[in-house]
């Protein structure tokens, strides 16, 4: 059975161009991790990932993450940032933004306190 992803070329830029809405899915499956493509404008929940870290790279726009301990990261295009395992974090933008994240293609979102 072909996983999602392999065997075909894709464009990321053209799966997302008409996207203004908040979208978060799978593009590719590299063993037992995946990549998703995500545009974001606004603010997704407080949450963590258990048993995994979490890695942001930005295509366009500006990402911010603030992280439990009162700490913002702000990643503009071309930049990336790794989430531990089991930190409380949100993505959040103040316009379209796209970011493509890559994380166990199975994982639990739990809820955040915040």
């Amino acid at each position: 059975m072909k996983k999602k992803g392999q065997l075909e070329v894709f464009n990321l830029n053209e799966l997302i161009k008409d996207q203004s809405d908040y979208t978060n899915y799978i593009v590719s499956e590299v063993n037992d991790h995946a990549l998703r493509v995500a545009v974001i404008n606004g603010e997704f929940h407080w949450h963590k990932h258990e048993d995994c870290d979490e890695l942001f790279y930005v295509l366009e726009g500006e990402l911010f993450i603030d992280l439990e301990s009162d700490e913002t990261v702000s990643l503009k295009s071309g930049e990336i940032f790794t989430v531990p395992a089991n930190t409380i974090h949100r993505t959040r933008s103040n316009e379209r933004t796209v970011n493509i994240c890559f994380e166990k293609a199975s994982n639990d979102i739990k809820g955040g306190n915040n």
